[in-house]
């Protein structure tokens, strides 16, 4: 249990530290929120097809976030398996954490189900060898058979391990509705 805080006190500095460098840059510019299209049917990814046509960070991370998400609706535990780092920790929204391993057995057993997922928002920010992503987006679904539903602020945080990108870092949080 001591590793697992010290592996999330880890990422959190990494996530602070790459937030406080945007600031300190005055930030990319966000990219687009529209969806990318995903994959060709050609056996490649969004990722994959963009990176041989020498596609900024930007539309390389925002293709991927596509696929993450589709991933957990669909789900797709191949593109977790292949995109998640070794070391990837999971902030779920009530605090729970989950390692890869975790993660890929909660979907492919079931006991996560994201059923469906609306953006409405994406801001990517790049910084060389890493992007960190945040999110606003309405999910359903369920959570050990019982139902979930509303919005939420999602923070991805990637870094390319080897020449390859790498999500390290998911965080849910659940944004309180306005009675809340």
């Amino acid at each position: 249990m001591r590793k697992v805080n010290v592996i999330v006190l880890a990422l959190v500095a990494i996530y602070l530290l790459a937030a406080s460098l945007a600031l300190g840059q005055g930030g990319n510019p966000p990219a687009s929120t529209k969806e990318s299209g995903a994959t060709s049917g050609h056996g490649m990814t969004a990722v994959e097809q963009t990176g041989k046509g020498g596609a900024n960070v930007e539309q390389q991370i925002a293709a991927l976030s596509d696929q993450f998400y589709k991933a957990y609706a669909t789900p797709d535990t191949g593109f977790m398996e292949k995109y998640f780092a070794d070391d990837f920790t999971a902030i779920h929204s009530d605090g729970k954490v989950a390692t890869k391993a975790q993660e890929i057995d909660s979907v492919k057993s079931g006991v996560l189900r994201w059923e469906s997922t609306d953006l409405h928002e994406r801001k990517i920010h790049a910084y060389g060898n890493t992007a960190l992503v945040v999110t606003l987006a309405s999910s359903k679904g369920t959570f050990r058979g019982k139902p979930y539903s509303g919005d939420y602020r999602n923070t991805l945080f990637w870094a390319k391990q080897k020449g390859n990108w790498q999500l390290v870092l998911l965080h849910i949080t659940r944004v309180a509705s306005p009675s809340q």
